[in-house]
């Protein structure tokens, strides 16, 4: 039942769009987790995505979001799930299951490191996945080569530690279903453009690149 919500969702995100319906079909979500660390950063970043996926793509998003938390069955009603913040993530034991079921149903995950959060997002999704690593996913994988041509990977939208942009994957049975963007920071260039006073030019690629993760999601 879980994975028919999941799959119904998306394909009638999908009809809408193809029937060109005024009323949005779906609704990006964020993910609300324990730990302390500020989970709802980035306020603008999902309504500004979803409006440039509806102008730049055809979608048919709600520019609103949703939240959801880790452990609740609604994050079923949502085939893509977006979870960002700064610092500390901890996933009860059933909050990690309840995810790993949602992300083994046809649910994807992304995870943006708003700086700070790698530390505890690797062992909170470790519990998640234990049979799993973050693989850094190669310049050629279609992620980033949907809508806009990312040659070198992803964007570097702030500096942070001055590394190296880095996308890494868990891929379960051949399908990514996490996709964590390190050293980037999409999110920050969705947000309003007052926010962070990032020049045009790097907002938009870092919305491309949003858009490339949400166009792959319904097409791999």
């Amino acid at each position: 039942m879980k994975y028919f919500l999941i799959i119904s969702t998306a394909l009638l995100c999908i009809s809408a769009t193809q029937l060109n319906m005024e009323k949005p079909s779906m609704q990006l979500a964020l993910l609300k987790y324990s730990g302390g660390g500020d989970w709802y950063s980035n306020p603008t970043a999902l309504p500004n995505l979803a409006k440039f996926c509806n102008e730049n793509m055809g979608t048919n998003f709600e520019e609103d979001y949703e939240t959801v938390e880790v452990g609740s069955a609604d994050i079923f009603n949502y085939p893509f799930i977006h979870m960002t913040g700064h610092g500390n993530v901890v996933f009860s034991e059933l909050e990690a299951e309840n995810l790993r079921l949602y992300l083994m149903a046809g649910g994807f995950l992304h995870i943006d490191d708003n700086y700070g959060m790698d530390p505890f997002v690797r062992p909170a999704m470790k519990k998640v996945f234990p049979e799993l690593e973050f693989k850094e996913l190669p310049f050629n994988h279609p992620v980033y080569s949907q809508k806009y041509t990312f040659k070198n990977g992803l964007p570097k939208i702030h500096e942070h530690d001055d590394k190296p942009p880095q996308g890494f994957g868990l891929i379960w049975e051949g399908r990514l279903v996490c996709f964590y963007s390190y050293e980037s920071d999409l999110g920050d260039g969705w947000e309003d453009p007052d926010v962070h006073k990032d020049p045009e030019a790097i907002r938009q690629k870092a919305l491309q690149m949003g858009a490339n993760i949400i166009k792959f999601v319904f097409e791999q």
